[in-house]
């Protein structure tokens, strides 16, 4: 099932979207600000972003600038502005597709599925990397080695997959509940201190070659990222 952020500040315009989406079985999640999108994105994969521009937090073009800089999703603009160069300028800024305001709901519809079609179509013939780098530290998934420098970083299965899930999307906090579903594939159970034993593990590892230099940062009340 196709996951679709829904970032629009007014009440009825969201509500409407989310409603319109899940009846063609789309899984929606909606943000009422641009900061709330932003903690969206940082915590979940999306495969479609529908964003209005006048969002209060963080602005539509500021988080348009900010989506770019982490992902290729496809993002569709709403917007209030009818003139050509308002049109181009989005467009240029990096949204794939924008819709004036008042829309028709066959036509979000219409628009919704051709971004997802090409986006799995780009998706599908997309070459996999395999080798990720952060600072000093290479990770070769095909390989499953770890090296920072030229010296190799020990890893047991799990502490590799916490470790690649991290190099893979620097910018990205992943809460302990997204880590549990990537690399244990099941549910995160909230006393259990699975996480923070592993990311200690690293911390410690890591550690012994680089000393107090930085590479996993703790997001307070959120998760974790590359620092």
């Amino acid at each position: 099932m196709e996951k679709i952020l829904i970032v629009e500040d007014d009440n009825d315009i969201n509500q409407l979207l989310s409603k319109i989406l899940k009846k063609q079985g789309y899984d929606t999640t909606s943000a009422y600000s641009g900061t709330e999108a932003r903690l969206c994105l940082s915590m979940g994969h999306y495969d479609l972003i529908i964003m209005d521009l006048m969002l209060p937090g963080i602005s539509g073009e500021e988080l348009l600038t900010h989506i770019r800089q982490i992902s290729t999703v496809p993002v569709i603009v709403l917007t209030a502005k009818t003139a050509l160069d308002d049109k181009v300028h989005l467009l240029k800024a990096g949204a794939d597709d924008y819709m004036t305001k008042p829309f028709a709901r066959d036509e979000i519809l219409a628009r919704a599925e051709a971004q997802l079609r090409r986006y799995k179509t780009y998706s599908a013939v997309t070459v996999q990397e395999t080798v990720f780098q952060y600072k000093d530290l290479i990770i070769d998934g095909e390989a499953r080695s770890a090296v920072i420098g030229q010296i190799p970083l020990h890893l047991t299965i799990y502490e590799f997959e916490i470790l690649q899930l991290l190099v893979k999307n620097p910018s990205r906090v992943f809460s302990k509940n997204a880590i549990y579903q990537e690399v244990w594939h099941g549910n995160y159970l909230g006393e259990d201190n699975t996480i923070n034993v592993h990311i200690s593990n690293i911390r410690s590892k890591i550690g012994k070659i680089c000393g107090d230099e930085e590479y996993i940062k703790t997001v307070w009340g959120i998760g974790f990222k590359m620092a």
